[in-house]
């Protein structure tokens, strides 16, 4: 599919990964993608380790994990891999950090969270890690911010995000942490807010315009994406259920607002649960969950020069609940949900046209 500038995408197929496994954590290192943690066939989270060489198409089994977790955030940091939070095998938030020492191939164990936590949002600026908001032991949205210093091994309190919340979409622009939606239990956050890491202050934004839980969210040229998810009905409408969506809806970081794009520009298909990037000038919607009995497995992109959506090759396995990250002009797809938790690892790419 030609994607413009001369350029097109394709789906690469890699070898499946040993373990299957959904709510698995990725990192991208030196040609490595690592694959930690996550829940089995048996539902229960994983302590297993791998790692795919790019260039050979291998896999190889790591040091297992010291904790078992699932659902936990991790951050690349030189020749480490730091791993946060997550969930254990009794569903309890975990407060452990552990990292991986990618030269020696084996764990070490650094300081833990001040407070357990799933659902935690991580960036790392300039060596520094920052950890944002996350869910409790107590099963309440967390405020909390910490920034771990790798050198002094600790975590330093930071002024609390205004709205608490877990499972945020973040991106780091300039010199702020942009911190997007996320849940407050059951319910979907509309909060928008900034964390300038000089000032060190928060600054609201207006809220998202609709309330959709399980949408996807991608930063591009200045702008905000949040797509699709799964609307919410209103507080006074008790005869709606919540349905699957197309919207898209995009925020203007230079002019500070929300622009709710018309039906003719929302995505071809009703999605939620899905994988959202950003590749050579396309926003990209792939697989997740839509009206049909199983998941889907088609792709689309919105190009923001052409301002419309286009159909790409499908999904060679069609899955939700995926883990993903980009690596280069690939946009890996890893895991998820299948009929059951899946093996398949593969990448929609940026190629030169022919």
């Amino acid at each position: 599919m030609a994607a413009g500038g001369g350029h097109t995408f394709a789906w690469q197929v890699f070898p499946p990964m040993p373990t299957c496994r959904v709510y698995g954590t990725v990192a991208h290192q030196d040609g490595q993608v690592l694959v930690l943690g996550g829940c089995g066939r048996s539902g229960l989270p994983l302590d297993t380790a791998e790692t795919l060489d790019m260039a050979s198409h291998t896999w190889l089994a790591l040091a297992p994990l010291p904790t078992a977790r699932a659902g936990a955030a991790a951050v690349v940091l030189g020749k480490q891999v730091l791993v946060v939070g997550g969930v254990d095998e009794i569903q309890s938030p975990v407060a452990a950090v552990e990292a991986f020492l990618a030269d020696e191939g084996r764990w070490e164990r650094r300081a833990t969270l001040p407070q357990a936590a799933m659902g935690v949002a991580t960036v790392e600026r300039d060596g520094m890690v920052y950890a944002l908001g996350g869910m409790g032991p107590d099963t309440a949205p967390q405020a909390q911010v910490r920034v771990y210093e790798p050198r002094r091994d600790c975590w330093l309190s930071l002024p609390s995000m205004p709205t608490p919340c877990y499972g945020a979409s973040t991106f780091l622009h300039g010199n702020k942490i942009y911190v997007l939606g996320g849940r407050q239990g059951k319910l979907p956050v509309t909060a928008f807010e900034a964390f300038d890491l000089e000032a060190r202050t928060w600054t609201r934004h207006p809220s998202l315009p609709s309330r959709r839980a399980f949408a996807g969210c991608a930063m591009a040229e200045g702008n905000v994406f949040s797509l699709g998810g799964l609307q919410q009905p209103g507080p006074h409408n008790f005869y709606s259920r919540p349905h699957f969506v197309n919207t898209v809806e995009m925020f203007d970081l230079e002019h500070g607002s929300w622009t709710k794009l018309p039906r003719s520009l929302r995505m071809r298909d009703k999605r939620a649960d899905f994988v959202v990037g950003s590749l050579g000038g396309h926003i990209l919607a792939i697989g997740g969950l839509g009206n049909q009995p199983c998941p889907l497995g088609s792709v689309e992109s919105f190009s923001l020069t052409r301002r419309r959506w286009e159909a790409l090759p499908a999904m060679p396995t069609a899955r939700c609940s995926c883990s993903s990250l980009q690596a280069g002009p690939r946009l890996f797809v890893i895991g998820g949900v299948a009929q059951g938790p899946s093996q398949a690892v593969e990448a929609l790419c940026l190629c030169d046209g022919v």
